[in-house]
């Protein structure tokens, strides 16, 4: 499993705190963030909820941006940690299917990368929805690995190593276009799916375009691919950088619902 499904049981779990702050300065995660945020409708005095809210960057934007209340929960207890060291005072250690919170609490709850990391996130979307009020909103953001592209010369090792990334290093790596139909078996109304997608020409970017290099060698450690395969794909994408045509993609989906 990736390494923000269970922070605190890795071993080194402040240095994931270190991955959130640089994709943070990323302005392509600056740009689709904000736009979440403003797909909450936010207005000021009200209440908001943040489910997987990692170091707690984008619920202190929400507070100073619209003059409301957030509260920020993860299970992690390294995130909650951040949290606090950010300043945040309304945090909370819990699982996303077992809110600490009672019913129509909030006016509004997002979670922005979270879902792909869940046990289940059918019972997450549940406890979102029966903690936000009626005609209050919820914005669920994810990447779609089923959208994954990389230029390198051998396609077909690329679509192998980009499937690992997708069906096994994520719990649910491709349920991003899914989000909506989730949102409607949940009852919600006024659903829309935005598409960003996010695209890397620098492969030291993004995090160093989020460990892409290294998924080939972890898939041969896990048996998925020959050690051959693995060396082949990082001598590709080493000569694709070389050659300036370096090119990764991958689309994340904004979807947002209204709670009835």
């Amino acid at each position: 499993m990736h390494g923000f499904t269970d922070v605190d049981r890795e071993s080194d779990p402040n240095s994931w705190v270190g991955v959130l702050g640089r994709l943070a300065e990323e302005p392509f995660y600056q740009a689709y963030q904000r736009r979440v945020r403003e797909l909450l409708h936010p207005a000021p005095g009200r209440r908001y909820l943040e489910v997987g809210a990692g170091t707690g960057a984008s619920a202190a934007r929400l507070e100073d941006e619209h003059g409301v209340s957030v509260a920020a929960v993860d299970r992690a207890l390294t995130m909650a940690a951040a949290m606090r060291a950010r300043g945040l005072t309304r945090t909370a250690v819990a699982d996303a299917r077992h809110l600490p919170f009672l019913d129509n609490s909030f006016d509004g709850a997002w979670a922005d990368r979270t879902v792909q990391h869940l046990a289940d996130p059918h019972a997450a979307i549940t406890e979102l929805v029966r903690v936000v009020r009626p005609a209050g909103r919820i914005v669920l953001a994810d990447p779609d690995y089923d959208t994954q592209v990389l230029d390198i010369a051998d396609q077909g090792l690329a679509r192998r190593v980009l499937r690992f990334r997708a069906d096994v290093l994520l719990r649910n790596g491709t349920l991003a276009h899914h989000h909506a139909g989730l949102l409607a078996a949940h009852g919600l109304v006024d659903i829309t799916v935005e598409p960003r997608t996010l695209v890397v020409r620098d492969p030291t970017a993004v995090d160093n375009v989020l460990g892409l290099r290294s998924w080939a060698a972890t898939a041969a450690q896990r048996g998925a691919l020959d050690p051959a395969e693995a060396r082949a794909f990082e001598e590709q994408f080493d000569e694709a950088v070389a050659a300036r045509r370096f090119t990764y993609a991958v689309t994340f989906f904004l979807t947002a619902a209204t709670v009835i």
